[in-house]
């Protein structure tokens, strides 16, 4: 197998600065990807449509699903630098998903069954985010940061490519039994975990404290001013973005696509997404992560535009997809990778974690807010609205962030 061959340490073929772990944890999160997105492709239908959820109760639904383990997130970066075993964290993080998928297998058609299964889902993500992305920063030179997680980031937006068109293979050979997707999605997981365990390597190397970390190491954090700037810049930015399953629901919506057209739906953003994180993270280390990250923020204001502007049709559906994509490629690793040379190197993953935290948080805000204004307003209105806020965010974020980009 190719990966057990590769020095992690080292630069990678022609990717000069890039090691073995940056791509020996894409492997990972390509394979996770696939397990998640199994399931989570047709989530939004299944409880707006499949349960007759209202969008306000959707809302909170999508809000908790990502928000809802904010102190996990923090809790896995603390505990990471506190032991400096940030790859056992991770492990964990990725086990728990993992076992997660076998409790869809119980959970039926209760509401709150599959609460508890997603947010145990979410609970294992919380775990491994941040010390996943804090072994891509130590693994990876400061000038190479964007390159690296533009790497990264294609992988896991393979993963998330594949993950709908296996659940409609399963589907399909199984007779449309949804068992067997969770069963399969499981077992793909699983396979995750094991690369992990074979192929990824720890970073100890200058990480170690002189003395043990204390429990007040976020309030450490808050108070250097640069780490505070890019924790309130990524929160302003999170509350400003609505979940993927009300964008593809409102194009649902519009156009009246068949309900076996909307998991296709992902898999157009995902395609787009890995062509582009890799060239977009590289040309964020050449011109500046800044002006990368928030044209992708002016990508996304433009999807909430487009949703009921004067497009429509299949030329509506690709722009949509095609901006959406541009968006996850321009933000998702360029704002790791912008900050993470903000951040001490011992609370490195304490920092990555609570930036993501204030992400996690505004986000539940955000998917709540939406879903109550698209219930009493309507979703033109709700979307418009958002679209505005992009745009506060986008000017807050670059008076934060500017002077040191």
């Amino acid at each position: 197998m190719y990966l057990s061959t590769i020095d992690k340490t080292k630069p990678v073929g022609g990717w000069r600065g890039l090691s073995g772990n940056v791509f020996a944890l894409g492997a990972v999160s390509l394979v996770t990807d696939v397990s998640s997105e199994m399931v989570t492709s047709i989530l939004p239908l299944y409880l707006v449509v499949g349960l007759q959820l209202s969008p306000a109760a959707y809302g909170l639904i999508d809000g908790v699903y990502t928000g809802a383990t904010t102190l996990l997130r923090l809790v896995g970066g603390y505990v990471a630098d506190r032991t400096n075993r940030r790859k056992a964290v991770a492990g964990t993080g990725y086990a728990i998903s993992a076992v997660a998928k076998l409790g869809l297998l119980a959970a039926g058609s209760s509401t709150a069954a599959l609460g508890l299964v997603i947010t145990a889902d979410r609970a294992g993500k919380g775990l491994r985010t941040a010390p996943r992305d804090a072994l891509i920063t130590l693994s990876t030179p400061e000038k190479d940061l964007g390159r690296a997680f533009g790497v990264h980031r294609a992988m896991d937006g393979i993963g998330a490519f594949a993950g709908p068109l296996v659940a409609l293979a399963v589907l399909a050979a199984a007779a449309q039994s949804f068992d067997a997707v969770f069963m399969a999605s499981f077992c793909v997981a699983a396979l995750g975990v094991v690369i992990l365990v074979l192929f990824v390597r720890d970073h100890h190397e200058h990480t170690a404290p002189k003395e043990p970390l204390r429990l007040n190491a976020i309030t450490q954090l808050l108070r250097e001013k640069p780490v505070r700037d890019v924790v309130l810049a990524a929160s302003l930015l999170g509350l400003a973005t609505i979940g993927d399953g009300f964008v593809y629901l409102l194009l649902q919506k519009r156009e009246g696509l068949q309900i076996g057209w909307f998991p296709l739906l992902a898999v157009g953003t995902s395609l787009v997404y890995l062509l582009l994180a890799a060239p977009v993270g590289a040309l964020a280390d050449r011109v500046g992560r800044l002006p990368v990250m928030l044209g992708g923020y002016v990508a996304l204001a433009a999807v909430y535009l487009l949703l009921f502007g004067p497009a429509g049709g299949w030329t509506l559906v690709v722009l949509v997809l095609l901006l959406h994509g541009v968006f996850y490629a321009a933000t998702d690793g360029v704002l790791m990778a912008l900050a993470g040379p903000r951040l001490p190197e011992r609370l490195r993953t304490t920092g990555i974690a609570l930036i993501q935290s204030g992400q996690a948080l505004a986000y539940l805000g955000s998917s709540v807010l939406f879903g109550v204004l698209w219930q009493f307003w309507g979703p033109e209105a709700a979307t418009r609205i958002a679209a505005l806020g992009v745009g506060l965010a986008l000017a807050c974020t670059a008076y934060l962030l500017g002077r040191r980009s």
